[in-house]
């Protein structure tokens, strides 16, 4: 780091948790953020700001006025541009010595897999099933921690699944622990059910917070746990996941 880096990661430089070597393996970092709507707007202005080195954000999507309550990597002057060109914009106005990698399309399997390989961490911002499914499925056949977030109404939710092998030569959970595949799933989306607007805010930036230690090697992640949010009621809850040994993804049968 040179001197203008020093300064500017200085507070984080000042954690013990993190210091000179927890930062410098933030700007060596590589994530894969998939969606730049509510909850990928904080999530990339904040890695961006701690100086992720490397992140590539997908999403198809283009900058809506309906997305002005919510998605504040964008603004009344971007209506109808590329989500993930705004949100790039967004991001070098923050800091210009990070690199973005924009993919203005719909994530399929092969995308997801190829880009999967080359991160140290991926965010799930978006906003369907199939999608996610897809994503845990890339995530757990590369051993890439997989940081998720959910937001609807008033309820929110944040999950690390992270396949890699312990230590103690044990596995935690993937997300088809949780969510079964074969499960039926009522989509629902802010479009009909509605999103109070900070919540949004609070998820991804407990999304981030967990990337950047993932990536930082501080702290404790939220791998085998599930934070549960009412932010209406402002209420926290932690449950505790267990690794589901028939599960079809990452299951002791799995393909």
């Amino acid at each position: 780091m040179n001197d203008d880096a020093l300064l500017r990661y200085s507070r984080h430089i000042l954690l013990d948790a993190i210091g000179i070597e927890g930062q410098q393996r933030i700007l060596d970092g590589r994530a894969l953020v998939l969606g730049a709507g509510g909850l990928g707007s904080p999530v990339v202005l904040y890695l961006a700001a701690a100086g992720v080195g490397h992140i590539t954000l997908v999403d198809d999507d283009v900058v809506d006025l309906t997305n002005l309550q919510r998605q504040i990597a964008h603004g009344q002057d971007r209506v109808g541009l590329a989500k993930v060109e705004s949100a790039r914009r967004s991001m070098l106005a923050l800091n210009p010595s990070v690199r973005v990698e924009c993919i203005a399309r719909r994530a399929d399997a092969a995308l997801l897999d190829e880009r999967v390989a080359r991160a140290d961490v991926a965010l799930d911002c978006s906003d369907n099933f199939a999608t996610r499914q897809a994503l845990n499925r890339a995530c757990v056949a590369h051993r890439v921690p997989l940081v998720s977030g959910a937001a609807i109404r008033g309820d929110g939710q944040v999950a690390v699944f992270d396949s890699r092998v312990q230590a103690d030569g044990s596995r935690g959970p993937c997300y088809a622990c949780l969510y079964p595949p074969q499960a039926a799933v009522d989509e629902v989306r802010c479009a009909v059910m509605g999103v109070f607007a900070p919540l949004v805010g609070i998820v991804g930036s407990m999304q981030a917070a967990e990337a950047l230690k993932l990536l930082a090697g501080a702290g404790r992640s939220l791998a085998g746990r599930l934070l549960l949010i009412d932010a209406f009621d402002m209420d926290l809850r932690t449950l505790t996941l267990a690794r589901d040994a028939r599960c079809p993804v990452c299951g002791d049968t799995a393909a």
